[in-house]
Order: C-alpha cells, then structure tokens, then sequence
C-alpha cells in the first residue's frame, strides 16, 4: 500500500483492561525489585492471585497488562513506585501507560497539554473522538476497529486521567504541580515525559519538553 497509510506505525490498542493500574502496580513492583525478572513476576502473580481477582482468566489479563505498564518503566522509577505517595504513584502510572501506548501519549500531549497551554479549562470525550479521526488518516488499524472498541479505549483514556488526578470527574482538567523527584525522573527521558501533563513545570537535567 502507498501513501501514509502504508507508513505509520500501527498503533497497540489493548489497553481495554482495568484503567490506570495504580493499585495493581503496588503489588507486583516489589515482586520485580526482588526478581528483576518480568516473567517471572507474571508467573508468581498469576499463581499466587496476588491481584486477587475473582477468576482466573481475570487474573491473568490484569497481571498481563500491568506488567506490560510497569516494564515501560525503568528499574528506578519501579523502586520509586514503593516509595511515592498515591498522587505521585498515579503520575508515574499515567507516564507509563504513555510510553506503553503510543495512542495516549500522543493525545496527553496533543490534546490533553495543549488544552491545558491554551487555557481551555476542559477535555471532553469528543476531543478524543476528533484526535482519532485524524490520526485515522496515518493509522489504518484505527478505521478497522468497531465503535464499541473505540467507545471502550476512550472511556479507559478518561478513567486513566481521572484517577491520575489529571482530571475531575466533571472533565475539567487538573493543573498537575509535580514533586521534585517526579520531576526529576520524568525529565531524564528525551524528550521530557513532562510533555504527557497539564503542568507549566520545566524539566530538569537539561531534557526537552
């Protein structure tokens, strides 16, 4: 196929099970910091029922993503996770589920950011639904799925930000202050990860935003 179809990247779309992962996370970072070993947290986890779901097949899908979130993660940010506050944790959760998914990252920062920059004081889900169709243009697979689907990752988008606290439960976005260790890890990718957030914060260690 010619033309930018034939081009884009195609986008991972899975992110269908449980939302942010936050709790999840708490679990099964430790269970890495000891192993070092991701496949074995997800065995350990699945065996053990450490997310204590209420069936197996549950189980396996919520180790499964979360560990997925978490390995987009590098070990220092995992340990972080055992040490942060809950707000913290859920912006570090939020930074992941960027990085793991391509789709969110480029809609926190090409909506979610800019709104923000712009002064638009909410996010609505037809803001997403506009994102899509023009990222439809580059990414085929996004024309293929169904309207359940689509209404199904919007929905998890939303959830995400709101519990990252990026968004209330009105849609109106959160202005994000981070702490300075969050800062401080997020910066050290390049680009900043700080780009994924409603924030006017600068980087630090000399990132770009």
């Amino acid at each position: 196929m010619n033309g930018p179809l034939a081009a884009a990247r195609r986008y991972a779309l899975s992110f269908t099970t449980g939302a942010l992962l936050a709790r999840e996370a708490v679990v099964l970072a430790p269970v890495y910091i000891e192993t070092r070993d991701w496949k074995r947290v997800r065995d350990q986890a699945v065996e053990g029922n450490l997310l204590q779901a209420r069936t197996h097949r549950t189980g396996v899908r919520l180790v499964r993503e979360t560990v997925k979130r978490l390995s987009a993660l590098v070990d220092d940010e995992v340990e972080l996770l055992a040490e942060v506050t809950a707000s913290e944790r859920g912006y570090l959760m939020w930074a992941a589920a960027c990085r793991r998914y391509e789709l969110i990252g480029e809609f926190a920062e090409e909506v979610l950011r800019e709104r923000f920059l712009l002064l638009a004081p909410t996010l609505e889900y037809q803001d997403f639904d506009g994102f899509v169709r023009t990222k439809a243009l580059w990414h085929e697979e996004l024309t293929e799925i169904k309207d359940s689907t689509l209404q199904k990752l919007r929905s998890n988008v939303f959830k995400m930000l709101q519990d990252a606290e990026l968004l209330s439960e009105g849609r109106y976005i959160r202005p994000t202050v981070l702490s300075e260790r969050v800062v401080a890890t997020l910066s050290a990718h390049t680009p900043s990860d700080l780009r994924f957030f409603p924030t006017q914060q600068a980087a630090k260690q000399g990132a770009v935003l």
